[in-house]
């Protein structure tokens, strides 16, 4: 008997019509059960992190205090991660009160389930753990994260969050010799539970007690700083560049960021690259997060200050407006010394400095394809939001003031309104009862209400921010990156979209509104889920100044919203659905595990279209 070979090119055949097949096979599974969608999250790294959060014992501007700590520390680790990671995230609550975390500018595609706010998540009880899993998907850039109920980033519990590129997407800059984050806000000596009754009880305006970089107060720079305060210094080699990330995590208080003779060569913004320029400072509102570049190219006869300082105030009602950091070359010979480095004193400076920030449109981000690829100018919007700030104004029935938009106090609901929707529970909201646009008169009393409005999915919304104050407002959405495409005085009119920047507008999560001003943001609505807007002025988000969109795919797809969490924790109208008090990490999403099946599946097809040839 002879065993006659098969030609080459027979054997090549048939190796290529069964990876046809197999592709064939695996195509249809993608479209049948979306395991594709998940394959892809499962070949990208993991971090499993577990957060122990407790109360610790500090002094920032040298009076102790409790604080929020992460891990023992204050701040908090810096999370660090790359786009497309899988992170799980277990806080362990120690602390006496609820917990939730929020991660600004994170976007949560597909996991509004994981955003953490009270719209979204029931909290963390006392003594109780839960795991946060999601992914940062198609993000790069720079952020933060913190506590987001009961002013308690008042207190700390706040670190940064790094989303790098992945190796294969170059930075448009050459990569920097060292990466420094600093955490910036003003600070309150009483602690976040006073400051919270103080403001339950009306009391709004209390000033800060002074400024904090990375959880400390400032360098003794003059008389004023009292003694045995704790200062953060940044060590440098000469000749070095470095990439510095700045958050301003703070109450309320919009700062100034400068160090002494360097120039800071922004080129990330929350996300999005820049075009690269130099500004010798910058104004960071509450909220934002700006990354720049600075090259150690001073002369090392001493150290240098770095400064945050408070803007928009009144200063002569602060104690102290600085926060003094130290930058210390590797070489230097001495401490600094002298006068700290002057702020823009223009009143038009901020507002020129706003509008000079704009798009890198050549550059990639999370993506190969440029930034500028997404022409955003020629979209035509479908939905318009016109949001005017109120408060703090009484409340209809109540006996308390409030913060609110176009009239209405958010009232926060005991179920959550992402859970509430998703079980069909009655009575927790009603869709649209809030007005897409201010009256025209000024309230003399606000509404209370659980305000949510409808995106519609894959529609283009234009927001506009009114703001009637005498300070700077800061405005947060959640899910998303909006482009900022104008700033102006007065009262907005439909008349001033003539003057948007509709082609290298930047795009943010958190945008500032200046006095007597208003600013209009242009956002995609392609992110399915329950998402926060917000006031970050932590008081006036406290007291109601927030609302909901709620952004509905009708054909329900786990493509684009993943389903509720097998670890949800359930309160309110479905508490009664809590069968743990300890909750397991969540498996919703467990990626790791649905990929040896999907692997599994295809080794048994190949099997089987083997026997059958």
């Amino acid at each position: 008997m002879h065993c006659r070979l098969k030609p080459p090119w027979l054997a090549k055949l048939e190796a290529h019509t069964w990876l046809v097949l197999v592709g064939i096979w695996v195509a249809l599974s993608c479209e049948r059960t979306d395991l594709c969608t998940h394959t892809a999250e499962a070949l990208s790294p993991s971090q499993y992190m577990e957060w122990k959060v407790s109360y610790l014992i500090a002094a920032p501007l040298g009076v102790r205090q409790q604080v929020i700590g992460v891990n023992g520390q204050f701040p908090g680790p810096i999370l660090k991660s790359t786009t497309n990671d899988n992170l799980m995230i277990n806080i362990f609550n120690d602390l006496d009160e609820e917990l939730l975390f929020t991660w600004d500018g994170v976007q949560q595609r597909r996991t509004s389930w994981q955003d953490g706010v009270s719209g979204t998540n029931c909290a963390i009880p006392p003594k109780w753990n839960w795991t946060y899993n999601f992914q940062v998907k198609d993000q790069i850039g720079s952020y933060f994260y913190f506590p987001s109920l009961g002013l308690q980033r008042a207190g700390g519990g706040y670190g940064g969050f790094i989303i790098n590129n992945r190796a294969v997407i170059p930075v448009p800059f050459n990569l920097p010799d060292g990466d420094i984050t600093i955490l910036i806000g003003d600070w309150y000596n009483a602690g976040h539970k006073v400051l919270r009754s103080n403001v339950e009880r009306g009391q709004v305006g209390d000033v800060p007690d002074g400024v904090v970089i990375n959880g400390k107060g400032p360098y003794p720079y003059d008389s004023s700083v009292p003694h045995g305060i704790l200062w953060q210094t940044f060590n440098v080699d000469p000749g070095r560049t470095y990439r510095f990330r700045v958050s301003n995590v703070g109450t309320k208080t919009s700062l100034n960021f400068r160090i002494q003779n360097h120039n800071l060569f922004l080129v990330e913004t929350e996300g999005s690259y820049v075009a690269q320029q130099f500004y010798s400072s910058l104004d960071i509102h509450v909220g934002q997060s700006y990354s720049f570049l600075v090259t150690m190219n001073q002369d090392a006869m001493s150290d240098y200050y770095i400064v945050a300082s408070a803007r928009f105030v009144d200063i002569s009602k602060w104690a102290n407006p600085n926060g003094v950091a130290i930058l210390h070359y590797s070489n230097s010979r001495g401490p600094a010394t002298g006068a700290l480095p002057d702020p823009p004193d223009d009143p038009l400076w901020s507002l020129n400095q706003a509008q000079s920030i704009r798009w890198n449109l050549s550059a990639g981000a999370a993506r190969p394809n440029p930034q500028g690829s997404f022409h955003y100018g020629q979209i035509a919007v479908t939905q318009t939001l016109v949001l005017r700030g109120n408060g703090p104004t009484s409340v209809q029935g109540r006996n308390s003031l409030r913060y609110g938009l176009n009239g209405m106090s958010y009232a926060t609901p005991s179920t959550p309104l992402k859970l509430a929707d998703y079980y069909g529970v009655k009575g927790v909201f009603t869709l649209d009862a809030f007005p897409s646009r201010p009256g025209p008169n000024v309230p003399s009393s606000l509404v209370y209400l659980t305000s949510v409005i409808s995106g519609g999915y894959r529609g283009f919304m234009e927001i506009v921010f009114q703001n009637d104050d005498d300070l700077v407002q800061s405005y947060h959405l959640d899910g998303y990156a909006f482009f900022v495409v104008g700033f102006g005085s007065g009262e907005w009119t439909e008349a001033e979209r003539g003057t948007y920047n509709n082609v290298d507008a930047v795009a943010r999560s958190t945008t500032q509104v200046y006095p007597k001003s208003w600013t209009a943001v242009l956002v995609e609505l392609d992110n399915v889920g329950m998402w926060n807007l917000r006031s970050e002025l932590l008081p006036n988000w406290y007291l109601g100044q927030e609302l909901y969109i709620r952004v509905f795919n009708p054909e329900n797809s786990i493509q684009t919203e993943a389903s509720v969490p097998d670890n949800a924790i359930y309160c309110g109208l479905l508490a009664s659905k809590q069968k743990m008090a300890y909750t397991a990490p969540s498996t919703s999403r467990s990626t790791s595990e649905l990929f040896p099946i999907f692997i599994l599946e295809i080794l048994l097809g190949v099997l089987s279209s083997s026997l059958l040839l």
